[in-house]
């Protein structure tokens, strides 16, 4: 029976091997086949990076030691075919990253036009009460600045030497009236010539002696708002004695800067509110504007008038204008949003899906931009309807091509950069630089020494430092002195000074450190521009959150390589990355 075991075991094991023979010289020495996708998961799983800094690699799985964020998977993709201003990414960074896309399309573009103003009386209602003869005030009746007075009242008393010598000529003109008539007539006329009129010559006539006072009358009714004169001063000949104005209709000036004058037009609807009289709303429309732009300000003036019905607006009342206006041009334009633009200077870029590619590919682009629409812009050149444009994430497009030797906004020539944490030079050619007096410099580097305890105090979340820093903002920003100025950089401040006054007083009324946030990008990205562009030495550092408003991401300047987080806070405090180096 063990024989029998023994035989059966040896007769398996020989049929097993002759089956492995005979299936080696059935089918060769092939090897088994191996999944090609299995294959590259395995090399993809070798190596990890972080989709926001794509300088982190490590041979596994983890947390980006930068932002903290999971690390994903390396994949394989073209970028040895691709041209050099163009840039792949996998759809893991893509979604990681927030990349979103628009199609290009063409409108007729509308914007909100914000114009600063102020209460005036009408011109054509003011009357100017004048001395028509040489005189002493003898008795003042509108003794008071804001009175109201009707037409014909009596305003002041005049005693005038030359108007009783003038009298007593024409009493002996009256002797030879019959004989010489010329010689009375030229009596008249004089007195007419001091603006007296034939009732008053023909009452001196009657009374046979001279008038020693003349009464000076109100030619209109209005509100007195100048006085020039008081008891027993001396008049002269032509002097003004008052200002009489009309306020039942009142002027609204307001102060347009150049590059809104193309949205507005005479007709155009505008509605504006009052300091002074919170919770109301008044409309009127554009009757003038302004042939001539202020030398100054850069800005012209758009008149609209309006009737004073309860008498509560007054001259001189600040006022905030609104006109939701479209361009002159009935035609529609190729427009495309702000957030898909990115600024180097005078040079504007986009990022274009590349539809050919499986994988999302964006090519760098650089476009004419023509009129600012509002949260868009219009394109001149450079784009065609129906193309794809990335509109959020473009930093991170931007900043994955620098890292990658790509073409970028700040690599326009495009070179390889070494991996690991970047301390970048900003290049001064890529901002368009102006020469400036060392005066209006030295304030603006004020501007961003204001600046930083305002980033210390969202830092903290602290509300209260916030908008006291905000206020100590706007005061620098008002003592930059704009005087020996060029007209090119006089107009480049113009248009920074408005974004920056606009952005702080934003954070100093905020009311939550969320909303005080949500404006420091605007404040920091007109701030750099405006370093950079009039070639202010600070020192400081740009530093970038990719994890800044749910992974949109944003910038910020500090003065220190130290990174204090002031999107994110205490909660991740140290998270960003310094991008550039201020020279």
């Amino acid at each position: 029976m063990k024989n029998l075991k023994i035989k059966q075991l040896l007769l398996g094991t020989g049929i097993l091997i002759v089956g492995i023979l005979l299936g080696r010289w059935l089918f060769g020495s092939q090897a088994p086949p191996v999944s090609h996708s299995d294959h590259q998961h395995e090399n993809i799983a070798e190596t990890w990076t972080c989709a926001m800094h794509p300088q982190v690699r490590t041979n596994q799985a983890g947390k980006c030691p930068i932002c903290g964020m999971d690390l994903i998977p390396v994949t394989g993709t073209d970028n040895q075919v691709l041209d050099i201003n163009q840039i792949q990414m996998s759809e893991a960074a893509m979604k990681l990253a927030d990349i979103q896309t628009v199609v290009v399309g063409t409108s007729s573009p509308e914007k909100q036009v914000y114009l600063p103003g102020k209460i005036e009386a009408d011109e054509r209602g003011i009357a100017n009460v004048t001395a028509h003869f040489s005189g002493r005030v003898e008795k003042l009746f509108a003794d008071f600045t804001g009175q109201f007075i009707k037409r014909g009242q009596l305003l002041a008393t005049l005693y005038s030497p030359d108007l009783v010598t003038a009298q007593k000529e024409l009493f002996e003109a009256m002797k030879f009236k019959s004989t010489n008539p010329s010689f009375y007539q030229a009596a008249v006329q004089k007195l007419k010539l001091w603006e007296l009129t034939d009732h008053q010559i023909r009452a001196i006539e009657q009374r046979g002696e001279p008038q020693y006072n003349f009464n000076v009358y109100a030619p209109r009714p209005g509100t007195i708002i100048s006085r020039k004169i008081s008891e027993g001063e001396h008049v002269m000949d032509g002097q003004t004695l008052f200002e009489i104005a009309d306020l039942d209709k009142l002027w609204v000036l307001f102060d347009a800067y150049e590059s809104d004058l193309s949205w507005i037009k005479v007709g155009d609807s505008i509605s504006f509110k009052v300091q002074s009289l919170p919770g109301r709303s008044f409309k009127s429309v554009v009757t003038f504007i302004d042939p001539v732009v202020n030398n100054q300000t850069r800005t012209a003036s758009i008149r609209t008038e309006i009737a004073n019905i309860d008498n509560q607006l007054k001259p001189e009342m600040f006022v905030e204008g609104i006109i939701n206006a479209g361009l002159n041009s009935n035609e529609s334009a190729l427009t495309i949003p702000k957030t898909a633009v990115l600024w180097t200077g005078k040079r504007a870029v986009v990022y274009v899906k590349q539809p050919q590619y499986h994988q999302p590919t964006f090519e760098f682009r650089e476009i004419e931009l023509g009129t600012d629409a509002g949260a868009f812009y219009v394109v001149n050149q450079g784009l065609a309807a129906g193309e794809e444009i990335a509109t959020n994430g473009v930093f991170k497009i931007d900043g994955a091509a620098q890292l990658q030797g790509k073409i970028s906004m700040m690599n326009p020539e495009g070179n390889m950069m070494p991996g690991g944490h970047q301390h970048h030079e900003v290049n001064m050619e890529s901002i368009s630089t102006m020469e400036v007096p060392n005066e209006f410099r030295d304030q603006l580097k004020n501007i961003f020494l204001s600046y930083l305890p305002l980033t210390e105090a969202l830092v903290n979340e602290n509300i209260a430092d916030t908008r006291h820093s905000g206020k100590e903002l706007i005061e620098a920003i008002k003592q930059v002195p704009e005087h020996d100025l060029s007209a090119e950089a006089t107009t480049q401040w113009q248009t920074d000074k408005k974004v920056l006054m606009s952005a702080t007083q934003s954070i100093s009324n905020g009311a939550r450190i969320g909303d005080m946030r949500k404006v420091l990008p605007v404040l920091s990205d007109q701030l750099y521009h405006s370093l950079v562009r009039f070639q202010v030495a600070t020192g400081g550092y740009r530093i970038f959150c990719p994890m800044a408003f749910d992974n949109h991401g944003a910038f910020w300047i500090s003065e220190s390589e130290e990174i204090r987080n002031p999107y994110l806070g205490e909660k991740m405090l140290t998270c960003g990355t310094i991008e550039e180096k201020l020279k």
